[in-house]
């Protein structure tokens, strides 16, 4: 049975809450193996704190977490001793939760653990504990010695990928290039082939501008970096339409209308798909060299620590890796 490794995110807001009534729900648990990464110690407080019926075993390797009935931990920290302070930020919980996913991605590498799913963290206490990227994204990237990556929102409302991510607004029009574009635009193409299984994927192209430059009145990216792109990407066979003004497209798309939907920048693209799909969306990282993917909601330290988080996305996300973890397989066969 596949084990999907999900990691305990900042043990200070919701990750291990939403972690353990993941890895407790049937349904997971009849279809795969989870296997939390952590500290021992957190997980067991939130699982007290809770009143979990379902107990927890910790474990020292992921084969170990095979067949059992209990949820398994894999201890990344045996000597945890830290205070737990719900819906605060510390340097100690975001140590914690990049060592998490450092030790997720390790296993994922040497094919111990099939995929990852990734429990929500704080980019603050991220840095603050000396981990210098943008996002879980490109750490994972990084961490899994992969060349580039895209960030793929996935839920019953469409595929939505994203042509840059973590960057200011400021930042995005100088981001854009063609060549860029062309690259993002096939490592999509490809994985919606590969991970989705769709043999000929039809993709929507976002513009930048307000109506879409309305012929460069309005900026001319759309006519000299996106435009050139979509060209580029249908002379190498990928069905590229576009560019579409994004509030008009948003204004008339159905679900199915297209295969994937391909914008300008992070807000553009998640905005319409978060009004959707808020509690059911998911974060799945194309282009890498092993499988992760998140829930597409942040730490909400607002409500930590209450026991009522819902942990909807991140049964999504579990269900997701496992279904792109046989779609792959498959193709190898």
């Amino acid at each position: 049975m596949s084990v999907i490794a999900i990691t305990i995110g900042d043990y200070n807001g919701i990750g291990p809450e939403v972690a353990l009534k993941s890895a407790a729900s049937r349904t997971i648990r009849a279809n795969c193996t989870p296997l939390l990464i952590g500290p021992y110690k957190a997980f067991e407080y939130y699982a007290e704190k809770y009143s979990l019926r379902r107990k927890i075993l910790k474990v020292d390797t992921p084969s170990d977490a095979v067949g059992r009935s209990e949820i398994t931990i894999l201890d990344i920290c045996p000597s945890f001793n830290e205070r737990i302070k719900s819906g605060k930020l510390t340097k100690e919980s975001g140590l914690w939760a990049g060592r998490a996913i450092e030790k997720a991605v390790e296993l994922c590498v040497a094919h111990e653990a099939d995929a990852i799913v990734t429990a929500p963290v704080s980019k603050e206490t991220l840095r603050s504990a000396g981990y210098s990227y943008p996002g879980q994204t490109e750490m994972v990237t990084n961490l899994s010695d992969s060349s580039g990556s895209i960030m793929i929102m996935v839920s019953g409302f469409g595929r939505i990928a994203l042509a840059t991510i973590h960057i200011p607004i400021s930042e995005v029009s100088s981001s854009l290039t063609r060549e860029g574009i062309l690259a993002r635009l096939s490592v999509f193409n490809d994985s919606i082939r590969k991970d989705f299984g769709v043999k000929a994927p039809r993709i929507a192209v976002l513009g930048l501008n307000p109506h879409a430059g309305e012929n460069g009145l309005i900026g001319k990216e759309e006519i000299e970096i996106i435009k050139p792109a979509i060209q580029d990407a249908i002379a190498k066979k990928i069905d590229a339409e576009g560019p579409f003004p994004a509030d008009a497209f948003f204004g008339t798309y159905r679900e199915g209308m297209f295969d994937g939907i391909f914008a300008m920048y992070h807000d553009q693209g998640l905005i319409p798909l978060k009004m959707r799909s808020f509690s059911t969306g998911i974060n799945f990282t194309a282009g890498i060299n092993i499988i992760r993917t998140s829930p597409d909601h942040g730490t909400a330290f607002d409500i930590a620590g209450k026991g009522i988080a819902n942990p909807s996305s991140t049964i999504e996300a579990i269900k997701l890796a496992l279904q792109i973890s046989k779609n792959r397989k498959a193709v190898r066969k």
